[in-house]
């Protein structure tokens, strides 16, 4: 107990002080996430809305890779990008491995297969209804898939808000392929870890608590910007 107050307090006199490394630390953890979760919602939402709407012969061995995948350990993306990436990799000459691009990379790869699930369920219970309207007015695949995307938004917000869950979250995969280096590849989750293991709980506790009030406060200003509570949908 004595050492989750003082992390507490610790956390409060980092903020209150503007304490000039933690908000370098959240400033990065914020820009590889939310950097991450633009480029899986690019690949994901189309992808999803794409599987709801066509009817191929893989469809279903597609949807249960991607449900598989959703599970997908975090350590084993880091290790095969970190591979990918190393300097005997196939992609080593451009030297991005412990970089914040090998961490955006790393993180696209664990949140796709969790956007694209959940957004597919909802835009495929919304296709349904959709179906013989949209069959009637003769409209090509692509405005399918748009209007599909548009009205179905604030399900979709929700797909994001759980790839960014995800994404702040990551540790494994982005100590890896990040290296946890000071001033570079530094984010509150490897920096959590890091004064774990030196024994110093309460700066470790007091990081912890700053970074579950960004993920919280990220999470009320998508809300908020998305207009979720004023129109009585929250």
């Amino acid at each position: 107990m004595v050492d989750i107050w003082s992390g507490i307090t610790q956390a409060f006199w980092l903020v209150l002080t503007l304490d000039a490394e933690l908000f370098e630390i959240a400033g990065r953890s914020l820009y590889v996430t939310l950097t991450a979760l633009a480029i899986a919602c690019l690949i994901s939402l189309p992808l999803a809305a794409l599987i709801a709407v066509k009817r191929f012969r893989a469809r279903r061995l597609v949807i249960a890779v991607l449900n598989a995948l959703m599970g997908l350990p975090p350590v084993v993306v880091g290790l095969i990008v970190y591979v990918i990436l190393s300097r005997s990799g196939p992609l080593g000459v451009l030297g991005v491995l412990f970089t914040p691009a090998a961490m955006i990379i790393a993180q696209v790869i664990i949140i796709v297969p969790l956007i694209t699930s959940i957004a597919h369920q909802s835009i495929r219970d919304l296709w349904q209804e959709y179906h013989d309207l949209l069959i009637s007015l003769n409209v090509t695949q692509s405005q399918k898939i748009r209007t599909l995307l548009w009205d179905s938004r604030r399900a979709l917000l929700t797909a994001a808000l759980a790839g960014f869950g995800r994404g702040i979250g990551e540790v494994g995969a982005i100590m890896i392929v990040g290296g946890n280096i000071d001033h570079a590849t530094r984010v509150l989750t490897t920096a959590i870890a890091l004064e774990t293991g030196k024994g110093e709980f309460a700066l470790a506790l007091a990081l912890g608590f700053v970074l579950i009030g960004l993920a919280v406060a990220v999470n009320l200003a998508i809300h908020w910007l998305g207009q979720t509570e004023r129109e009585g949908r929250w």
